[in-house]
């Protein structure tokens, strides 16, 4: 047989391969196959969800006393939106896309805090990929002119900077105060208040006011609220329930085209943030891990996932509000830096590992635990 005439060929199965990847249709019939067939030990893979179940989070179930006394450390910190009593542990796995195991209510709808900053950093992407932000270096300011960035030091502050956390935004934004943020163990308020100012890129740090403020300023590109963009481009077309939520603060409204919209949060400490299944946040992570694509649509871009992953100059563990396993948040007996994944208080977690084509979601897990967790599922693998 012609040797480019078999070239040829296998590229077409490689294609066809590569298109054909199974995609869980809307609703709840998603095909599921025994671990063994897909490379698990079983029992391994079994004493692995045992471990989640059996390391559930050990804060109070009622979210609202968790919140205060989890961030009782931020002055003047109190919850400002919509909580919700939480559920027990629950969780799903999945493998080439179809679902290994599962745990818990899969369905019951739960408040997942910071892992709505990896839905928010997709909403980024959406606007960079239509155009609407021309460059992620480009400054912010030069898009959102009321105020909000205004200054020596705010003018400076890019998109890039917003979505890695390294912007030092300054400022108030709906009463929310960046300094009052999680401000450090030391000091006191004046030493918080006034501190020195770090140049944009060059120092991390985790702040839910500074999110909040990106979240804010994609509303004012999108000029339409960011719920409805996620809902229209992200999870109707990755077959979402309609259960999922998405809040900001009572009083976090302001006025786009004549019309009062929500600024939502970008994370729940103060109340607020994505309220979704599990089943949901396992649609969300399968579109990452086929690199934004979903069936024979292409939702986000693979270079949006790729940029999203890139560690941050200010942290090697941070990516576009993804965290990265590498530097200080590297996982012990994980050696992948491969895996990326959403994380979110009281143990909500997304996990992309793309060497093993697994999602991994994980609700209400010991935070402390996940690292463990997801070695155990891994070596799962290894019969």
């Amino acid at each position: 047989m012609n040797r480019g005439f078999v070239f040829m060929l296998g590229i077409f199965w490689l294609c066809l391969g590569a298109f054909s990847q199974y995609v869980p249709p809307r609703g709840n019939d998603w095909q599921s196959r025994p671990p063994g067939e897909l490379g698990f030990n079983e029992k391994k893979l079994a004493n692995a969800i045992q471990f989640a179940e059996k390391n559930e989070y050990s804060g109070d179930r009622d979210l609202r006393i968790a919140i205060l006394k989890g961030f009782a450390h931020e002055p003047y910190h109190d919850v400002l939106g919509p909580t919700k009593k939480r559920g027990g542990p629950a969780g799903m796995i999945l493998r080439n896309g179809y679902v290994v195991a599962q745990w818990g209510d899969i369905d019951r709808v739960d408040m997942t805090f910071s892992v709505t900053k990896s839905y928010l950093s997709t909403v980024a992407g959406l606007a960079v990929d239509a155009g609407l932000i021309a460059d992620v270096r480009d400054r912010a300011a030069a898009y959102v002119w009321d105020g909000t960035f205004e200054g020596e030091h705010n003018g400076r502050i890019s998109w890039h900077h917003l979505l890695n956390q390294s912007s030092d935004w300054s400022g108030t934004l709906f009463g929310g105060k960046d300094w009052a943020d999680r401000p450090p163990r030391e000091g006191g308020i004046d030493e918080w208040k006034y501190r020195e100012l770090r140049e944009p890129g060059t120092f991390f740090e985790y702040n839910d006011v500074r999110v909040n403020v990106l979240a804010y300023a994609l509303l004012q590109v999108w000029r339409q609220p960011l719920p409805m963009v996620l809902k229209e481009k992200i999870m109707d077309p990755i077959g979402a329930s309609t259960t999922w939520r998405w809040y900001g603060y009572d009083h976090a409204w302001t006025t786009i085209d004549g019309l009062k919209v929500q600024s939502v949060t970008g994370g729940g400490h103060s109340g607020g943030g994505l309220f979704i299944s599990a089943r949901d946040q396992a649609r969300f992570g399968l579109l990452f891990l086929r690199d934004g694509r979903w069936g024979d649509q292409q939702l986000v871009s693979g270079d949006w996932i790729k940029a999203a992953r890139q560690p941050s100059e200010a942290n090697e563990s941070y990516g576009y509000m993804w965290w990265l396993n590498r530097g200080e948040r590297k996982w012990d007996g994980v050696d992948d830096d491969s895996i990326y994944y959403a994380a979110g208080f009281g143990g909500n977690f997304i996990v992309v590992d793309e060497a093993n084509d697994l999602v991994i979601v994980a609700r209400w897990l010991e935070p402390s635990q996940i690292g463990q967790f997801v070695r155990q599922v891994r070596e799962s693998l290894s019969r």
